[in-house]
């Protein structure tokens, strides 16, 4: 088996992976996420990324022996309203974050993940990218009509701040939830099922 490594510093696309027994590395990479002047979430959600995959390769770039073919998994996932082009980030603060819950609440809205799964093997002078593969996955989630009470008491949690939309399906805004449409692991942050397929087509390629 290839070795793998997550460039990313998400606990839950760390325990995701766990759970489903891949072994892996982690590392942490560091871009610029801002949003491009009228840049869609399309667009953004896959450059994010993309760009993730390249920081990391050029991080990891001197502990990888010559001639040692490993996979990089990276991933960003994103809100989006039912416009379809606002942005559900991280948000900077408790007011950004009630923001974000108002226009979520008794709607539904969807949950973006980017995963790209890229194939490297380096020699002398650089890491040659044998192959990438993005995926795209999104969830429809259906809030319940939220009071200014709740939303209140969710952010004071501590749980909100490092999430995209601000909260986590997994922890205490699961009460939030009316219903889910797609995948559930996505939401948490990684479509589980579909990642495991690309990484088994891409252990199985002959990069020789």
């Amino acid at each position: 088996m290839l070795p793998i490594f997550l460039a990313s510093s998400s606990p839950r696309r760390k325990e995701l992976l766990i759970t489903a027994g891949i072994n892996f590395s982690t590392l942490s990479v560091d871009i610029d996420e801002s949003i491009a002047v009228g840049e869609l979430p399309t667009d953004y959600i896959a450059r994010m990324a993309t760009q993730k995959a390249q920081a990391a390769m050029n991080k990891i770039a001197t502990t990888i022996p010559v001639n040692d073919v490993y996979i990089i998994i990276t991933a960003d996932t994103i809100g989006v309203l039912a416009d379809g082009t606002t942005i559900l980030v991280k948000p900077n603060d408790q007011q950004h974050a009630m923001q974000m819950w108002q226009a979520m609440s008794n709607s539904t809205h969807e949950v973006w993940t980017a995963v790209c799964i890229s194939l490297v093997k380096p020699n002398q002078s650089q890491h040659n990218l044998i192959k990438s593969e993005q995926i795209l996955e999104k969830t429809q989630v259906n809030f319940i009509a939220l009071t200014k009470q709740m939303m209140q008491d969710y952010w004071h949690t501590g749980e909100p701040q490092d999430k995209a939309g601000g909260y986590a399906i997994q922890g205490r805004a699961a009460a939030w939830v009316k219903s889910i449409n797609g995948s559930y692991t996505n939401v948490v942050g990684l479509p589980l099922a579909q990642t495991l397929q690309v990484l088994n087509a891409m252990q199985s390629i002959d990069y020789s």
